[in-house]
């Protein structure tokens, strides 16, 4: 069958009459003749939204029938006629959490254009525009019939799992993402074709939210600012004051979420103390980290912006480790420690690493913060992306260039591992006067994962090598939703938790 336009619309009581003729030229009963033009001006009346029609050249070929139940008066064991309750629809109930599907019909004559799919993709449109937790229905199983002397009911919806057999309806409902939440005995008596079995189908609308809120609500679209920091010489604390505040307010007036700045962005402080050693002067460093710290609430709360301070030296528990806060803009902060620190940290600054390893919460969802070497050890990486982590940050100072590549390199390979957004911002330029951090090297970027709603190269942005600037970009955390459960892979999910496992030992546990 050929067709030059096809349009899907909401269904009208002349549509179904329509439907309804052409129906009976195939069929003595069929599916549509249970419909008389009172039932459907009744679901009409009801809920005339949850009705669709699909026209192929302006000839009504198929339709689609749903309501709203609260699924809480349903246990999973209800029957078709408990939902449609005698075509009255009395259990169409707006404040429901449910859309259910109670009819998908396609003229015989028009099959093999995918009708159906268009039907399906537009009342889980309706199930999104609504606010609904998820789209139910009872799926019939039609060719059951020709196995039911071999296989169980549940065996044979296995094989139709793994293709190993074909049902016209149960196959058609995995393919558009739904998932068989039970078997179902008796739901449509006399349906010998399906031996009275039926699948409950459930496909979740990952977009519900138990309650929608007008203000504070959760965002979807969220700006980034990445610091590509200049090590320059400073005379004091004031002047790197200053050039803290100049990227917050020039990202603040771009409306960003978040400013990222890069790990030990400080180190030009230390050439105060050059004449110490290497180990003394990193500790004289940490001396200015609850200053530094305090001067960033400041920023975040004047400026309505979270700032991620990068990291800095600090003392606690009479060990040196690299730290940093998260600072959000409603005043309220969070410190972050590098959890594992480099071969040169600790030869050179005698420097710990931390032993949290958590995902923190802000008004644009879950973010995760790693400090250089980390993002190079994936367990840490996807411990965060268990706990829910939708971004993840990266502050790093590489001096060189093969230093860098790996930072970069495994900031996208965790990008595409975890399904998540990845933003790295480092330093650049040198020190001349502060022992062990003469030169740097860095290319801030933000990484995406890898699949059609992203950039090809999984790179949405990135600056100019070794100079410095800001680096603005929005991420849509809507599309990790969708990712997360129709991308073209799912790393996530296809885990084989039977074969490995990965868990956190002890988030708090006191290091040796």
């Amino acid at each position: 069958m050929e067709a030059n336009h096809v349009e899907i619309r909401h269904l009208t009581n002349q549509d179904m009459a329509e439907l309804r003729e052409a129906s009976e030229q195939v069929y003595e009963a069929g599916p549509l003749l249970t419909w008389t033009a009172e039932r459907v001006d009744t679901l009409l009346t009801k809920f005339p939204e949850g009705q669709i029609c699909v026209c192929v050249d302006g000839k009504v070929v198929g339709c689609a029938f749903s309501l709203i139940i609260d699924y809480r008066k349903f246990s999973d064991d209800h029957t078709y006629e408990q939902i449609v309750s005698g075509f009255s629809f009395d259990n169409h109930d707006h404040n429901g959490d449910v859309l259910y599907g109670i009819e998908v019909f396609i003229h015989p004559d028009y099959r093999g254009l995918r009708l159906a799919r268009r039907l399906y993709d537009v009342r889980k449109e309706i199930c999104e525009n609504l606010n609904l937790r998820a789209i139910m229905a009872g799926g019939r199983m039609p060719n059951y019939e020709q196995h039911s002397d071999k296989l169980t009911a549940k065996q044979y919806i296995e094989k139709v799992k793994s293709k190993e057999l074909y049902d016209p309806v149960l196959s058609f409902q995995l393919a558009n993402g739904f998932h068989v939440r039970k078997l179902l005995k008796g739901y449509i008596p006399g349906d010998t074709q399906s031996q009275e079995y039926a699948t409950l189908l459930e496909w979740a609308n990952i977009y519900y939210t138990k309650s929608v809120k007008l203000i504070n609500a959760p965002k979807a679209e969220v700006r980034l600012g990445l610091v590509q920091w200049q090590m320059r010489n400073m005379k004091d604390i004031n002047q790197l004051f200053e050039q803290m505040e100049f990227f917050v307010d020039a990202v603040s007036d771009y409306k960003s979420d978040f400013i990222l700045f890069p790990e030990l962005f400080a180190a030009p402080l230390m050439e105060h103390y050059n004449h110490l050693s290497v180990t003394q002067s990193i500790r004289e460093l940490a001396k200015y980290t609850d200053t530094i710290r305090d001067k960033f609430v400041e920023f975040a709360i004047a400026y309505n912006i979270n700032i991620i301070t990068g990291s800095m030296p600090c003392i606690y528990d009479g060990k040196l480790h690299n730290s940093g806060f998260l600072c959000r803009r409603d005043g309220s902060w969070e410190q972050y420690d590098k959890v594992h620190v480099t071969p040169a940290e600790k030869r050179n600054w005698a420097m710990h690493g931390g032993n949290k390893v958590k995902v923190f919460d802000t008004d644009c969802g879950k973010i995760g913060i790693m400090i250089c070497y980390d993002v190079e050890f994936p367990e840490y990486a996807r411990l965060l992306s268990d706990q829910g982590m939708n971004i993840l940050f990266v502050p790093f100072l590489t001096d060189t260039q093969n230093g860098y590549t790996r930072v970069r390199h495994c900031a996208m390979a965790r990008a595409i591992e975890n399904e998540c957004y990845v933003a790295i911002a480092g330093a650049v330029g040198n020190l001349a006067r502060v022992n062990n951090m003469d030169i740097q090297y860095a290319q801030s970027a933000l990484f995406t994962p890898s699949d059609f709603a992203f950039p090809t190269t999984g790179i949405k942005a990135e600056a100019t090598p070794n100079s410095e600037m800001l680096l603005i970009v929005d991420v849509n955390l809507d599309l990790l939703k969708e990712l997360h459960t129709h991308g073209s892979v799912n790393t996530m999910k296809d885990r084989r938790h039977d074969v490995y496992q990965l868990s956190l030992v002890n988030s708090d546990k006191p290091e040796k």
